[in-house]
């Protein structure tokens, strides 16, 4: 299936590795010019040039602080410079910190709605006004599967990824007159650094070995495996091109079948 990318500007956040970089490469395959941002560098750069090995598409990256508005609109505007026009805006972040609600102060919550929540929307702000001279445009926010059933290890991002859903839902039919879609990525178990880390806090806490708790959670998936970042970019793909074009306001779950939610 030809997915109408080739030529299509998009911007993948926290694109330099994990589930941005897998749809990054998804979107770079199509033909897609791809502006890629995260926050460390040289490795943004280094993905940056490998996509464009592997690919032969058009990459640019940028260093980006999800947590300061300036670096946000520079990364908009060197992507305008570069491609001048923005088609795709994939929203994402590295999630904050696990733990319960006694392990967090204000600090704490200030900091993961900066990361998570106020990012998002600064990041769709940013991009709204070059897809409404185009009256058209994919927005793809990755949230998490605890939108759908919340995890005890992981309340900050509950709670922040839960906003960051409601906000694509309200978006997504404040702005279809105008020919924009947005949509919500949620990824259950992918084979990614922050599965891993993740599961060595928990190793960390209740004192079981990484490799069986590694083990007996791949095994609780109904697929019987982990997902790959890859099979989680296919998915980003599909929701910022024009197969997807009657597709707004939904919410896309690639888990291998392991949530029980009916919706």
């Amino acid at each position: 299936m030809d997915l109408g990318l080739k030529g299509k500007t998009i911007m993948v956040a926290a694109g330099s590795r994990g589930l941005g970089l897998g749809i990054a490469r998804q979107v770079a395959k199509e033909g897609a010019r791809v502006s890629i941002a995260a926050p460390t560098e040289p490795r943004v750069h280094e993905s940056a040039a490998k996509l464009r090995d592997e690919t032969g598409a058009s990459v640019i990256s940028a260093v980006m602080d999800a947590r300061d508005h300036a670096s946000i609109l520079k990364w908009r505007d060197d992507t305008l410079d570069a491609f001048e026009s923005i088609d795709g805006l994939v929203v994402n972040a590295g999630g904050p910190p696990a733990g319960l609600f006694d392990d967090f102060d204000d600090a704490d919550w200030a900091s993961a709605f900066e990361l998570t929540l106020l990012s998002a929307v600064r990041m769709i702000r940013a991009v709204l006004p070059s897809m409404r001279a185009g009256q058209s445009g994919s927005i793809v926010t990755v949230t998490s599967s605890s939108v759908k059933e919340p995890i005890d290890m992981l309340l900050l991002s509950n709670v922040m990824r839960s906003g960051v859903t409601s906000l694509a839902k309200s978006l997504s039919r404040q702005l279809a007159g105008e020919g924009i879609r947005v949509n919500n990525l949620v990824p259950g178990a992918i084979n990614t650094d922050r599965l891993k880390g993740l599961m060595e806090t928990q190793a960390a806490r209740t004192g079981e070995p990484f490799k069986k708790l590694w083990d007996s959670r791949a095994a609780t998936v109904p697929l019987g495996r982990f997902g790959e970042p890859d099979e989680f970019g296919q998915a980003g793909a599909f929701l910022l091109s024009d197969a997807a074009a009657y597709i707004t306001g939904e919410t896309l779950i690639v888990d291998g079948g392991a949530m029980n939610t009916v919706w």
